[in-house]
């Protein structure tokens, strides 16, 4: 399996989507003089571009890699040669997902990296009367690696269904946006102001709540931008979170794809 991972991080470094995704990152190259312009926060909002750009890349290459990584090798029936070997589906299937999620990890690190200098350099030249707290920056950006590593876990349980591009692209992405409100609408659903729902929609609602993926929990950028303190338990529970639900997701994915008749 460990082949499995070296060889999807080759692959990876030599995919013409993610080249072209990279080049997005040299927009870190003029977040200091887009912040400038902000004559009161410029910390803040170089802060917020900065962990912003990095959860658009990671989106795209979660979607774009994560997406295609599986389908690819069957299109090109990479993946027959491949298990033809003494390795299991199961296997094949967790060294894909391995090598995509450490290369996310990597982009993360080079990312991070990026960003506290671009953070570092707008606020030595406007300081701010709030002060930056480089390790809730750290954990924003450690949680959003979290985040879209799960994304990346469903883009791989809609390639074991599927035979086309689109269902593991666009569900992958149709995952991003529902997963992003659900705790908004549990919320509202909950609140005074949807008091007069029908109790069938609650239900559902409520239903689809624990079923889909709550992002929001892994969602810091307010508690980084303005140096709120962090809840040890909340993070916690956000972690447990992903660990559970990442690995009921790969179980599932590992046996759809075990019992696929390849064509």
């Amino acid at each position: 399996m460990v082949n499995v991972v070296q060889i999807t991080l080759k692959g990876i470094f030599r995919d013409r989507v993610f080249h072209g995704i990279l080049m997005t990152a040299l927009v870190f190259l003029i977040i200091p003089t887009i912040a400038s312009l902000s004559m009161r926060q410029v910390t803040e909002l170089s802060i917020t571009l900065s962990l912003s750009l990095i959860s658009f890349i990671l989106l795209l290459l979660s979607v774009f890699l994560g997406g295609t990584s599986l389908w690819k090798d069957i299109e090109r029936r990479y993946s027959y040669s491949v298990l033809g070997l003494p390795l299991t589906r199961g296997r094949y299937l967790l060294g894909k997902f391995g090598g995509t999620a450490l290369f996310l990890v990597i982009v993360c690190v080079v990312l991070g990296a990026a960003a506290f200098l671009v953070v570092s350099f707008s606020s030595n030249i406007y300081p701010s009367e709030r002060p930056v707290i480089w390790g809730n920056m750290v954990l924003c950006i450690f949680f959003d690696a979290l985040k879209y590593t799960l994304l990346i876990a469903f883009a791989f349980l809609f390639s074991t269904v599927s035979t086309s591009f689109f269902l593991p692209v666009f569900g992958t992405i149709a995952i991003f946006l529902a997963g992003g409100v659900t705790q908004q609408v549990y919320d509202y659903i909950h609140s005074f102001a949807g008091k007069d729902l029908a109790p069938i929609v609650k239900h559902s609602a409520t239903g689809l709540y624990y079923i889909l993926p709550n992002f929001s929990a892994f969602d810091l950028k307010i508690n980084a931008i303005y140096g709120l303190p962090l809840s040890t338990q909340g993070l916690l529970l956000s972690l447990g979170y992903f660990v559970v639900y990442t690995a009921i997701i790969l179980t599932v994915s590992v046996i759809i794809f075990s019992r696929r008749e390849m064509r």
